[in-house]
């Protein structure tokens, strides 16, 4: 499975977490390919802090990550080095939107594999039986 993960609010990393922890379950191998918002999600000083939610959500969102927290749902991020633990899961980073953003490796949370442009996930993805965009 394939990931493009194009946004950077807890409403849309959760499925990232569910997606790729049910795929790993299958056996399946899964690649992320962190992009523009989404890019900004998997920096240390975020990754593991974030509790932003999109306009569409904004509203609920303090209703939905008190659930969670009460239900005990892990964040997104766990979740993703859960399955990296598991199975074979790799997290990439944008190479255009790294440099766009002035980045810097050590930013970038430990779950980061590397750093790579948009024709090597799209050469890695090509074979992907499922392909998604979140």
């Amino acid at each position: 499975m394939a990931i493009i993960v194009f946004s950077g609010t807890v409403d849309k990393l959760m499925p990232v977490g569910v997606l790729t922890s049910g795929a790993v379950a299958m056996d399946m191998d899964v690649d992320l390919f962190f992009t523009f918002w989404g890019l900004t999600a998997i920096r240390k000083d975020t990754v593991d802090a974030n509790s932003r939610f999109s306009k569409d959500f904004e509203d609920m969102g303090a209703t939905l990550s008190q659930l969670m927290k009460q239900k005990q749902v892990p964040r997104w991020s766990d979740m993703v080095r859960n399955a990296k633990k598991l199975g074979n899961v790799r997290v990439h980073a944008c190479s255009m939107t790294y440099d766009l953003m002035g980045m810097k490796k050590e930013e970038l949370d430990d779950m980061v594999d590397d750093i790579i442009a948009v024709g090597e996930f799209i050469d890695r993805a090509r074979d992907a039986k499922i392909t998604l965009f979140i």
